[in-house]
């Protein structure tokens, strides 16, 4: 099992989701702050639907079009399948997966063939979502961090 994020990592997203709430109309500073961070973190986590030997990371239907869930670690993840009644009735547990930053910034974009249209940040408790099609910045903030 992949080991989960840095804690202050992830409530760094918290204080960022607080900022962008707070942030005035037009003023995308926090949004960006936040994204950043997500770009900061190890591994996305994803719920898993399908076949266990090919996974497919779930997602919510919005007004704009279908956004894949991305959550910023598993607690989140695990905390989400309660919330969104996806546990199994057995197990009392939904598969979750995780795949590491950078990669996980291009596996999600592979989805924009199958139509969908963004990603959403640790859905329903912040929801902040980027089109897939601003995927490529959050790919350069990565590249970068790592030059």
């Amino acid at each position: 099992m992949t080991r989960d994020n840095n804690p202050e990592t992830v409530t760094e997203l918290d204080r960022l989701d607080a900022a962008v709430k707070a942030a005035p109309a037009g003023d995308t500073a926090a949004q960006i702050a936040l994204w950043r961070q997500v770009t900061r973190l190890e591994h996305w986590f994803f719920i898993a639907r399908g076949s266990a030997d090919r996974p497919v990371p779930y997602a919510v239907a919005a007004e704009q079009g279908s956004m894949i869930c991305l959550f910023s670690s598993a607690a989140r993840a695990g905390d989400a399948t309660h919330t969104l009644g996806l546990v199994d009735s057995e197990s009392g547990a939904a598969p979750l997966f995780s795949v590491p930053v950078p990669a996980a910034i291009d596996y999600v974009a592979s989805f924009a063939q199958a139509g969908v249209f963004g990603v959403t940040l640790d859905h329903p408790r912040l929801g902040h979502y980027i089109p897939l099609a601003n995927l490529g910045l959050l790919k350069g903030w990565v590249d970068g961090a790592a030059q």
